[in-house]
């Protein structure tokens, strides 16, 4: 196997950071377009999405036919050893340009 295709096989960043950084920068984007700019199905953008509402990050707010989300900036990172920083602050960092 070559080097590239080793490198596909796993990112550092999870899945469910990837449809928080796609709905923080979209708060009205369709789960259907979420999982397509991921890469994952749109069954699993659902289940990680009711997960971050579970958890707090994520906060769902219908208008009209169409859900709107919001994420809670100052929620903590839920591991131990990133906990002292907020899902914002990791947010800005990736969203630098």
């Amino acid at each position: 196997m070559s080097e590239t295709e080793n490198t596909r096989e796993w990112t550092f960043l999870t899945n469910h950071l990837h449809v928080l950084l796609v709905i923080a920068s979209r708060g009205e984007i369709v789960l259907r377009e979420v999982a397509n700019l991921v890469g994952i199905t749109e069954r699993a953008v659902q289940k990680i999405v009711m997960e971050l509402e579970d958890a707090g990050y994520l906060i769902r707010e219908r208008v009209g036919r169409v859900n709107h989300y919001t994420v809670d900036l100052n929620r903590p990172l839920r591991h131990h050893l990133e906990k002292q920083h907020t899902v914002g602050a990791l947010i800005r960092i990736l969203q630098k340009k």
